[in-house]
């Protein structure tokens, strides 16, 4: 038994052993295969340049996608005046109007109301003020009393008043100044139309009605008309992006027609993030001749910062990919040698790389024949 338990023994230790002499061998290959340093004979150091690395100073230029809105400055939606059914749509979507311009009929018993209103209102007005000024001439020969005098007057006064605020009702329902004076002249009003009218110049952006659709008044919005003029780019910002964008920054707006650029000026930068997108809206103000930008077109949006931004900075030539397309770069040590160094890339400004982690300031790295120190390095393993 004794004989039997030592050869067990015996049998168990000899598998440890290859076992651990496997493992060793396994350690060996690893070794073997990751990358070391460089080293380079004086000739080979001729094929390759050094750049010290330092801090420096650049401006970044943001890149985002944008969608183009009417400029809400010099657009308004048009509200009816007056209730009643719509007779009839003067403009289409795309027509230039002028300020006052008509842009549908209605037929409106309120507008009839309110011219009928006014022609009455200046009818008083006129007998109140006429028996206002005879009754001053009879005081005057002192055939009233001053008390029956200062009467009519009040009577004149307060019939004017009316007269004036039936007037006003008719310029708030935007009637033609033509029909208003028909009015004023006694001369009856053939046909009672109520007209909605454009408040401004500009584009019909949004026809909202439709013939045979009752409005109310002060409430049912008809017409959208807009300035195209100018617009809006609502451009939409991420991360560190955000940071670098100021109002002020010019910017520059970029459409899928012929490659056709628009400069323009961020105006706002909205207070909180997009729950949706994670996104904060910029808005860039742009001229738009010929109205070539239209109302949420997609566009590319590129906004130069001002403000100058501060970093490492190292020549595009510098970087390098590995088997993974991991950047690196090689920093030349002390001893000669040259090692590999992986690195996190920010910004690229122009030819230079903006690097956030991997170079510290002072440290050189190869920028000239990275590609042939790369080729010796794996000769060498």
């Amino acid at each position: 038994m004794k004989n039997k338990f030592f050869a067990v023994m015996a049998v168990v230790v000899a598998a440890t052993l290859n076992g651990c002499s496997s493992k060793t061998a396994g350690s060996s290959s690893a070794s073997f295969v990751t990358a070391r340093n460089v080293t380079l004979t004086a000739v080979q150091r001729r094929s390759i340049h050094l750049f010290t690395v330092e801090p420096g100073k650049f401006r970044k230029t943001v890149e985002a996608t944008g969608t183009v809105n009417f400029d809400r400055d010099q657009a308004t939606t048009v509200l009816a005046p007056f209730s009643g059914p719509v007779s009839k749509l003067l403009v289409s979507l795309g027509a230039h109007v002028r300020a006052g311009e008509p842009l549908a009929v209605v037929n409106s018993p309120g507008f009839a109301t309110a011219v009928s209103a006014y022609r009455k209102a200046l009818a008083s007005a006129r007998t109140a003020r006429r028996l206002a000024d005879l009754d001053e001439a009879l005081l005057k020969h002192q055939s009233i009393s001053e008390r029956e005098a200062e009467q009519a007057e009040s009577v004149a006064v307060r019939a004017e008043a009316d007269r004036d605020a039936a007037l006003q009702t008719l310029l708030s329902l935007k009637v033609d100044p033509r029909t208003i004076k028909v009015i004023q002249e006694g001369k009856p009003v053939p046909n009672i139309l109520g007209l909605i009218r454009s408040p401004i110049a500009g584009t019909v952006v949004e026809k909202l009605i439709t013939p045979g659709e009752l409005l109310q008044a002060g409430s049912t919005p008809c017409f959208t008309v807009a300035n195209l003029s100018r617009v809006w780019v609502m451009a939409h910002l991420f991360g560190s992006d955000i940071a670098s964008v100021r109002v002020g920054d010019p910017a520059e707006v970029i459409t899928g027609i012929s490659g056709t650029k628009f400069p323009g000026t961020v105006e706002n930068i909205a207070a909180e993030v997009d729950p949706v997108t994670r996104s904060v809206a910029v808005r860039v103000v742009v001229q738009n001749p010929g109205d070539v930008l239209k109302n949420r077109m997609y566009v590319r949006v590129l906004i130069r910062a001002r403000r100058e931004s501060a970093g490492l900075l190292v020549p595009v030539s510098a970087i390098l990919r590995d088997s993974e397309n991991l950047p690196f770069v090689y920093v030349a040590l002390p001893d000669g040698s040259y090692a590999r160094q992986h690195v996190s890339l920010g910004y690229r400004a122009g030819n230079d790389y903006e690097i956030t982690e991997g170079l510290k300031a002072g440290e050189h790295v190869v920028v000239e024949g990275g590609i042939f120190v790369q080729f010796v390095q794996t000769q060498n393993q």
